[in-house]
C-alpha cells in the first residue's frame, strides 16, 4: 500500500535512512509484508505528534489496529528506547560530545514536593491526653 498523501510529521528520506536500521525487519517465512515498515512509523509519528486517538488515524495509513500493533510490540521488545538510546548518542557524538551523558540536573521546578510545599501527611504535635484530663 502506498500512501499518496503526505503530512509534516512525516519521515523524510534522510530520516528514515537513519530510522531503518533501527526498526525490526519483518520476520523470514510465512506471509510477505503487506504494510511498509515506514508507513507504520509515519502513522506513529502522526498520533503522537498530533496527539489524536489510534481510532483517528486517516484513512491512507495502515489500518489503525495493524499500526497498534506494530507499537505495541516494538515498545514490548525495547524497540523505541534502542531508537532513542541511538538517536541520542549520534546526536551527542556529532556534537563533540561524549555518546554517553555523564551528569543530570535536577532543579525545583523538575521535581514536584506537592502543592503546598513541604512534605504532604505531616500533622502538628498532638497534645497528651493527661493534659486533657481534668
Amino acid at each position: 500500500m502506498t500512501r499518496h498523501r503526505h503530512y509534516p510529521s512525516d519521515t523524510s528520506d534522510a530520516e528514515w535512512a537513519i530510522l531503518c536500521p533501527l526498526i525490526p525487519a519483518p520476520q523470514p517465512g510465512g506471509r510477505p509484508a503487506r504494510i511498509h515498515r515506514r508507513d507504520v512509523v509515519d502513522a506513529i509519528f502522526y498520533i503522537t505528534r498530533g496527539g489524536v486517538s489510534w481510532r483517528m488515524l486517516p484513512a491512507d495509513f495502515p489500518h489503525w489496529k495493524t499500526v497498534y500493533s506494530y507499537f505495541r510490540q516494538w515498545k514490548l521488545d525495547g524497540v523505541w528506547l534502542r531508537v532513542n538510546d541511538a538517536l541520542r548518542t549520534q546526536t551527542r557524538t556529532a556534537m563533540g560530545r561524549n555518546a554517553r551523558p555523564t551528569a543530570g540536573v535536577v532543579d525545583s521546578r523538575s521535581v514536584r514536593t506537592s502543592q503546598k510545599g513541604g512534605s504532604e501527611g505531616t500533622t502538628g504535635a498532638r497534645r497528651s491526653t493527661d493534659e486533657s484530663i481534668t
